[in-house]
């Protein structure tokens, strides 16, 4: 396989993963945002205990992304398997 490739490929994961720590890090400010000021959002979700518990659940895959994508970003610059396997 030829270095340009490997390193378009390199690139290529680098930003699939920095894609994926935004959306992570959008996703955990979405659900500290529906924790802290939740009356904007009683409107749409009737009852109290789905919208706390919808906060906390977005809150934590918001977290889990944003760390997958972390270290897949510098998995991806760093070249290292441990970090892309984790």
């Amino acid at each position: 396989v030829s270095m340009g490739v490997l390193a378009c490929m390199k690139y290529l994961m680098f930003v699939f993963n920095m894609l994926v720590f935004a959306g992570g890090t959008c996703l955990a400010g979405m659900g500290v945002w529906v924790a802290v000021d939740p009356a904007g959002f009683q409107d749409i979700v009737a009852a109290r205990a789905v919208l706390s518990a919808g906060a906390w659940l977005l809150l934590a895959v918001g977290i889990a992304l944003s760390l997958l994508g972390f270290l897949g970003c510098c998995g991806a610059l760093r070249r290292s398997r441990p970090l892309l396997l984790l």
